[in-house]
């Protein structure tokens, strides 16, 4: 998933349609990229489970996979769950050894 992210147009794709789902052909009129580029941009983000198609007549309207991004913020809550763990453990550091040279 990560991956998928660091591509920057990706990134871009996966950012409008977290606004609202949208067809290929929108997103491509207003990306610097060709709509077969779009395409398979597309095609990685939902192979990694971020985004999502569904028929609509002629065209797939795509939009932004609420079971993928739940599985993207779990893995990213782990990094910021540690990280305050540890900010937690040195601030209470700190306050010991103030108090211990106060004395």
């Amino acid at each position: 998933m990560m991956t998928a992210l660091g591509d920057p147009t990706r990134r871009e794709i996966f950012e409008r349609l977290s606004a609202r789902p949208s067809p290929v052909g929108e997103l491509a009129a207003s990306l610097p990229v060709s709509r077969p580029a779009v395409s398979q941009h597309l095609r990685v983000l939902r192979d990694v489970g971020l985004v999502r198609d569904e028929p609509a007549g002629t065209r797939r309207i795509y939009s932004v996979d609420h079971a993928g991004l739940a599985v993207l913020r779990t893995y990213l809550d782990q990094f910021w769950s540690r990280s305050l763990t540890a900010f937690a453990a040195h601030a209470q550091r700190e306050e010991t050894e103030d108090d211990a040279n106060s004395d």
